[in-house]
């Protein structure tokens, strides 16, 4: 009998692109494209500053950027688990579950931040010569990542706590939480980065006080935002009256929730490891070109971040408008989405792949006046620009499989993509052809492309609406 039910539900494909339903995306939207966009221009704001010290202080800086995203990932993971669930239990109005889920990631928000930091600290003092950067750089690389992964537990409820109010469909208070983290972090930056100096404001001269503490400074201002965005995010979340507000009753460990939300979380969390370690190992061979190269990748996969604000925002409205719907049972409405968030999210990221093409040398301008940096990185975002309507494809996938909860089939893809294909190329270009940052960055985009068709073949199968026939079975039962 499930079979058969299963059966009826695949041979339903696909819906259509539905214009009726843009009022219903860009409410979510438009919170969480201004929040990215913010969070972009601070990152900008962040590595210009740190690049206008020198090439080894961005290459210091980018040296463990993809641990921090592994790192970082996890929390994500979990949000990602937390968030189908309470979007399921918003979708079919039940508030004593989506409590009870918001008590549950809370105990997961501590635990997770305090294993994760001390995990990071450790790190700290072995991981810049274990990533094989130079020797002139070790020191700077320790520093950022010790002090960013001090105050960690706040940045698991930043994540946690910003994913629960997301499920609700509340992306207005995630955004001005980031906001004001961003305002912070750009003020900070340039009091700490730079030492006392004369500016010159209009015509008047005047001195600035500054700490001088170079890349130092630049992590100590992430560590406060980060700090500061905790404590807002975890006030916004006890105020809530959305059915998230955590309260003491709900604090005790519920084994079916726990279950339900890992069972979704864990692939996640596998998947952003295979990606994250996967990009380390990337970056670590990108590390073997040359100080140069490294701080061109780093600075370029800054610029390029800019580009994929649209498609991030979408993402995370289709992840809670797809786990609502499963919620209410409605497979037609479910369909329509998806065709509606793949067609918005591949006609934004044409836009940013033009500009990218248009414009490389302009952004890596911003980011560092060393020519041979600027020639290298502008290279690499040229060659990037074609992946970018195929990375939307992945990006709004990635966002409704989350909704849903199907997140076993999206590990496996990207296990075979990131390491089959970016990862074993990537290695023959660079440690058997002894091909340059070109080469790498080609490697990647192959990555991009393979990861699209194969998230795409599994939305064609229509096997992740599995979901949606347990949820008409137990309406069934019921």
């Amino acid at each position: 009998m499930r079979k058969m039910g299963e059966k009826t539900i695949l041979r339903k494909r696909q819906g259509r692109f539905d214009k009726s339903l843009i009022p219903l995306i860009m409410p979510l939207a438009w919170p969480t494209i201004l929040e990215q966009a913010l969070q972009t221009i601070v990152q900008f704001i962040d590595s210009a500053m740190v690049g206008r010290l020198s090439a080894n202080a961005s290459a210091a800086v980018g040296l463990t950027q993809t641990v921090t995203w592994l790192l970082n990932g996890l929390f994500f993971a979990a949000g990602v688990g937390f968030l189908a669930v309470i979007s399921r239990a918003v979708g079919a109005e039940d508030r004593d579950r989506s409590e009870k889920a918001a008590g549950q990631a809370v105990l997961v928000m501590t635990v997770m931040g305090i294993i994760i930091g001390a995990v990071g600290v450790g790190l700290s003092f072995v991981l810049p010569e274990w990533l094989g950067g130079a020797p002139e750089i070790q020191k700077d690389a320790t520093t950022y990542f010790l002090i960013i992964n001090i105050p960690m537990i706040f940045r698991s409820a930043i994540i946690l706590f910003g994913a629960l109010l997301r499920a609700t469909g509340d992306m207005r208070h995630p955004m001005l939480v980031n906001v004001w983290m961003n305002c912070i972090n750009v003020v900070l930056n340039f009091l700490l980065i730079y030492p006392t100096r004369e500016l010159s404001v209009f015509g008047m001269e005047f001195e600035m006080w500054g700490a001088g503490m170079g890349v130092a400074g630049a992590a100590t201002a992430t560590a406060i935002s980060y700090v500061v965005g905790g404590i807002m995010m975890t006030m916004l979340l006890m105020k809530s009256d959305r059915g998230v507000a955590p309260r003491a009753k709900n604090l005790k460990p519920d084994k079916e929730i726990l279950k339900r939300c890992f069972q979704i979380a864990l692939p996640n969390a596998a998947e952003r490891t295979v990606v994250s370690l996967g990009s380390t190992a990337f970056t670590a061979m990108v590390a073997s070109l040359g100080t140069v190269s490294l701080a061109a990748h780093s600075i370029a996969i800054t610029a390029e971040s800019a580009f994929y604000v649209p498609g991030y925002a979408f993402q995370a409205a289709a992840t809670t408008l797809s786990g609502m719907t499963l919620g209410e049972g409605d497979e037609d409405k479910l369909n329509r989405l998806s065709e509606t968030f793949i067609g918005i999210t591949v006609f934004c990221m044409l836009v940013s792949g033009a500009l990218l093409f248009l414009f490389p040398n302009v952004l890596m301008s911003f980011f560092t006046n060393d020519p041979q940096v600027i020639e290298q990185g502008a290279v690499a975002l040229r060659i990037v620009s074609v992946s970018e309507p195929f990375f939307a494809v992945t990006l709004s996938l990635e966002g409704i499989f989350n909704g849903v909860g199907d997140t076993k089939m999206p590990f496996v893809i990207s296990l075979c993509s990131m390491w089959g294909v970016r990862i074993l190329f990537t290695f023959i270009c660079v440690k058997i052809l002894g091909l340059g940052l070109a080469a790498v960055w080609m490697c990647m985009i192959a990555d991009v492309i393979t990861r699209s068709l194969g998230m795409y073949l599994r939305y064609r199968s229509g096997k992740w609406k599995h979901g949606l026939f347990e949820h008409q079975q137990a309406a069934t039962n019921g």
